[in-house]
């Protein structure tokens, strides 16, 4: 037997579960505040004596740590600024790609690199810069050029080279005459029409472990660094990836959290799309989207206002429950009435960010699962005191309204089964295919809990 404690180490909470690789079963599992004001150690040491101080059950003793699997997002997570060719091409695709390597895609430039160009680029403060651009064989001119724009910006930011490989060692000589850190990959598009992010993935992975982590001030020393395996949203993609291999037909997750909005899928394609690429940057399968306008706390004015522009009713009570919360965004709900405002504020942006993940260049899918996660799925009932009136909990009337909407851009998944993340297993599962696919399967075969 093995028991592997998965740690993700968020801007908010620091969150761990302790796993039985053997039987898939959670041994422990607890939470702490993340201590990013301090050194991030010290909430991590925190959770280590909260797991320790939980009584031995028949699933496995708490005291006994094999391994430990870290991800983090905390310090915002990785920053990625996007650089390519053509905004609705390579850049797209780019664009694409790093959403699906958990970063947080915070500039995108198309086209040669202006000195204005640098410059917004320079105050979007990215931690990588994935430098795109043209089809393998293709248009060269404009990589070069960003090239040698990148590698005379002032900022010393890691680039990730991603772009027509036959001008590769040319960009590289380019980058390196200026002694940049770069790392070179294959192609996010070496065809028209099709989109390969597999190299890219991995060398942000890299960059992200090898210069992010270290960079950001979290923690004294090389320790946190060398604990850390990858950006949380990637690692949760790798787990929604393993939970679709476990079940029939296509996986949908929706992760609400308190300043954005996170929406996984793993699709397979369907008639048409299964043979044709009728897109210039074709559909990933494997895909994630982060809407950064729609969360429970920070963002939680914006998700009235992008209901509205949905034509989502709104109600003046809500607007104004959103704008407090906003400004006070530590704010638990007091009252029946503010928990069924967090239940609503919950479901608009459930159901505005699914809408927007299927809408661009979708396929038609088959979505039999949809996953709920964030803390107001997890804990809204508990928090209200127990199931609100008229007999539905929280997590389902989110989830009910995601499996219910015809506005979204693929067909509605009415047919699904949903659940939640209760015991935020799917980040381990992530975690845990990076060492043991087997156990990942196990363990994610027990993370789904009916509403």
């Amino acid at each position: 037997m093995s028991q592997i404690l998965c740690v993700d180490v968020g801007s908010t909470f620091t969150k761990g579960v302790l796993v039985d690789t053997t039987t898939g079963a959670l041994v422990a599992r607890a939470e702490t505040p993340t201590t990013v004001q301090t050194d991030v150690l010290d909430g991590y040491r925190t959770l280590r004596q909260l797991i320790a101080a939980q009584p031995i059950t028949t699933d496995g003793d708490p005291r006994v740590v094999d391994e430990v699997l870290v991800s983090s997002s905390a310090g915002g997570g990785l920053r990625l600024a996007v650089v390519g060719y053509e905004r609705r091409v390579t850049a797209e695709a780019g664009h694409r790609v790093g959403l699906s390597a958990g970063a947080k895609v915070v500039h995108v430039a198309a086209g040669e690199l202006s000195g204005l160009d640098v410059r917004e680029l320079r105050a979007a403060r990215p931690d990588v810069v994935l430098l795109v651009g043209g089809t393998d064989g293709g248009n060269a001119d404009v990589l070069l050029h960003n090239a040698t724009r990148l590698a005379r910006m002032r900022v010393k930011t890691p680039i990730v080279v991603a772009g027509n490989v036959e001008v590769r060692d040319q960009v590289a000589e380019v980058l390196a005459s200026t002694g940049r850190r770069y790392v070179v990959t294959d192609n996010v598009l070496p065809r028209i029409g099709v989109i390969e992010p597999a190299g890219a993935r991995r060398a942000i992975r890299e960059v992200f472990l090898e210069h992010v982590i270290g960079g950001k001030g979290l923690s004294r020393g090389r320790t946190f660094a060398h604990l850390v395996r990858a950006a949380t949203p990637d690692a949760v993609l790798a787990g929604v990836e393993v939970l679709a291999a476990r079940h029939s037909g296509d996986v949908l997750v929706v992760d609400v959290g308190g300043a954005t909005t996170d929406v996984y899928s793993v699709i397979e394609p369907q008639g048409e799309d299964a043979t044709l690429r009728r897109h210039v940057v074709a559909t990933m399968w494997a895909m994630r989207t982060v809407e950064g306008d729609l969360g429970m706390r920070w963002n939680a004015p914006t998700v009235v206002e992008a209901a509205g522009a949905e034509g989502l009713p709104v109600t003046p009570e809500l607007e104004a429950y959103a704008e407090r919360v906003g400004e006070a965004t530590g704010h638990l709900p007091q009252d029946p009435g503010e928990h069924e405002h967090d239940a609503t504020l919950a479901r608009l942006a459930a159901v505005i960010a699914v809408r927007r993940h299927a809408r661009p260049d979708r396929p038609t899918g088959d979505v039999r699962l949809v996953l709920g996660s964030g803390g107001v799925l997890r804990h809204g009932d508990l928090l209200s005191g127990g199931v609100r009136a008229g007999g539905r909990s929280v997590a389902a009337d989110v989830l009910g309204a995601v499996t219910s909407d015809w506005a979204g851009g693929w067909r509605v998944p009415d047919r699904a089964r949903v659940a939640v993340d209760r015991d935020y297993l799917l980040c381990a599962v992530g975690l845990l295919a990076e060492v043991d696919r087997e156990a990942a399967g196990r363990v994610a075969d027990r993370l789904l809990w009916h509403p």
